[in-house]
């Protein structure tokens, strides 16, 4: 019984400081994007993981990383009437974001030695939480990859490396709170549930969703077409296969873009509905049943989020909140199918 005790007080122990994790990276991921729509991601146009920790602490230092912003394609083509005052504005953005990673990456080293020292995390857990620190480090190299795409010719960053870079902060973000949850939850006996399967399907649905929602920020394509429930002056706009082969229409085209997530959103929604509907009927663990309803409710308010964005020509406030709502979306799905996954017997 004791030693039951002392296990289960091991997982909570880690079980915390993954949420506290993820807490975290939900708010790298509010963060990044303010600074996607703000224009500030291509503000800082070196990456320097170590000395770049301190940000320009004198005039000469503000004038020299400024000189560096002239040299760029967004000041030549979109931001050429800045002055170092308001540059400060959006490389204060881009700053906090880089700063919060290397924070980020500090959180997560730290507590996960001091727990493999004192025995909370034993030496077979290690290749899960090993995983985790490399595929944060690679979100790193990443977020650079991708702001390096557009320092070269055009002011804007590749749709394929931004929606990469976002997939991976909502894997990692997935990652560890999936292990956390299996942490907290460790003592319950349990098996799948019939629903599993299920679930499942609706949550790769929802990531799917999630995926080309990234595409369509890539190709600022919600800045067109904004009106709903048609797009111009009508369901199906013209041109949606205009690219040449065909498939690059899904990643290269924004009016495909576009017309691909309002149909990938609203099937999510409406499968969302007639899960919770018959969920109603269904025999499910009290944690499940809780969840399927806030992943209804959440769902209804990331669909009006959705075609208030769109409708209002994607403003900073309303664009951010819509990635925000998205990620807690993932979460509450993520929760329900670890509910159905470990039904009690």
């Amino acid at each position: 019984m004791t030693a039951h005790l002392s296990d289960q007080a091991r997982h909570r122990r880690v079980a915390i400081w993954l949420f506290t994790m993820c807490a975290l990276v939900f708010s790298m991921v509010v963060l990044g994007g303010f600074t996607r729509l703000t224009g500030s991601g291509l503000s800082m146009t070196d990456w320097r993981p170590v000395t770049g920790v301190l940000p320009p602490l004198s005039a000469e230092g503000w004038a020299e990383e400024f000189a560096k912003y002239q040299a760029s394609p967004q000041f030549e083509k979109v931001n050429s009437h800045m002055d170092v005052e308001a540059f400060k504005s959006i490389f204060w953005l881009e700053y906090l974001h880089r700063l919060l990673g290397r924070i980020l990456g500090i959180a997560f080293f730290v507590p996960f030695v001091a727990f493999l020292l004192r025995g909370d995390i034993r030496p077979r857990e290690t290749p899960r939480y090993l995983l985790m620190f490399a595929l944060g480090g690679l979100q790193g190299l990443l977020g650079w990859y991708m702001v390096k795409s557009g320092l070269v010719d055009m002011p804007a960053v590749s749709q394929y490396r931004l929606t990469a870079h976002l997939s991976l902060a909502f894997l990692v973000f997935g990652f560890m709170f999936w292990v956390a949850l299996s942490l907290w939850f460790h003592g319950d006996r349990h098996e799948r549930h019939p629903w599993f399967a299920r679930t499942v399907a609706l949550v790769c649905l929802l990531v799917t969703t999630i995926v080309s929602g990234g595409f369509v920020a890539g190709l600022r394509a919600g800045k067109i077409y904004n009106t709903f429930p048609l797009m111009g002056d009508s369901l199906i706009p013209d041109g949606l296969f205009a690219l040449d082969p065909w498939w690059r229409n899904f990643f290269e085209n924004a009016s495909t873009a576009q017309f691909d997530h309002r149909l990938l959103a609203l099937s999510t929604v409406c499968l969302i509905a007639v899960y919770w509907w018959r969920s109603r009927q269904a025999v499910l663990p009290p944690r499940a049943r809780l969840a399927a309803t806030a992943l209804l409710h959440t769902a209804l308010l990331q669909a009006a989020l959705g075609v208030s964005t769109l409708l209002l020509a994607v403003p900073v406030l309303l664009g951010a909140l819509h990635q925000a709502v998205a990620m807690l979306l993932l979460t509450v799905a993520l929760f329900l199918t670890h509910s159905l996954s470990r039904a009690r017997r």
